[in-house]
């Protein structure tokens, strides 16, 4: 198998990853474009973001979780070591329709690591790894590429970790839908918000869980990427 093309030129850069960027930005810019759209929507009770991850946490009888305000935008979060529900500038204390959702999202996180969650712990377990993953394994698969065929199991070994970091990203995603589905599900059933306004959370939400599909996506990309890359080396030695 070839992977390059006139004047040695990696053609597989353009078919895999082009397409991935373009998803990647694509799902950026739906995330911040929903979420300016529905930050200038208040809801009709005036719930600011801490309310409402108060309101999820209370619904679901989680009771040892401390809300903190952070400082930036969307770099909200829940912090399972220290359980800790971190929320930003524009959600905290807003009461727009998206600062509702993104908190009670947050909360959502909250409610899965006190009902014990298995996919949430699977993924606490696969962060240290994930993280060695991404930062090693491509070094590894370059140096194993430029070295002769018999160190191959150099690439092999740096294949292996970045397939931790794809599995985390393929674990992650149910995580985040699971959290939504359990945030939407208290916002409606505790009737806070009204029939528009819980439509308007839930496409924050969805929006939200589209960057995670594409970060997924953007994930195997680099991994068919990298096998094909391996396999045309095999093919031409």
């Amino acid at each position: 198998m070839y992977r390059y093309g006139l004047y040695g030129f990696d053609y597989t850069y353009f078919i895999f990853m082009i397409p991935a960027i373009i998803i990647s930005l694509w799902a950026q810019i739906k995330v911040k474009t929903t979420f300016s759209k529905y930050s200038k929507v208040p809801n009709s009770r005036g719930m600011t973001g801490a309310d409402a991850a108060h309101r999820v946490l209370s619904y679901n009888e989680v009771t040892d979780v401390t809300l903190q305000h952070v400082s930036g935008e969307l770099t909200d979060n829940f912090n399972p070591k220290d359980k800790t529900l971190n929320l930003s500038d524009p959600v905290y204390s807003k009461t727009s329709v998206a600062a509702v959702g993104v908190a009670a999202h947050e909360a959502g996180h909250a409610v899965q690591h006190a009902q014990g969650y298995a996919p949430m712990k699977l993924r606490s377990f696969l962060v240290p790894a994930a993280n060695i993953g991404s930062t090693l394994s491509f070094p590894l698969i370059l140096v194993g590429l430029i070295l002769p065929v018999q160190y191959i199991y150099v690439v092999y070994f740096g294949i292996a970790l970045f397939s931790l970091a794809v599995l985390f990203q393929l674990v992650t995603l149910p995580v985040e839908i699971d959290a939504s589905r359990r945030a939407l599900k208290t916002l409606e059933n505790s009737g806070d918000l009204y029939d528009e306004e819980l439509d308007g959370a839930k496409k924050v939400l969805k929006a939200a869980a589209m960057t995670y599909l594409a970060a997924t996506f953007v994930a195997l990309l680099n991994l068919l990427r990298i096998l094909l890359l391996v396999s045309g080396r095999r093919g031409n030695d």
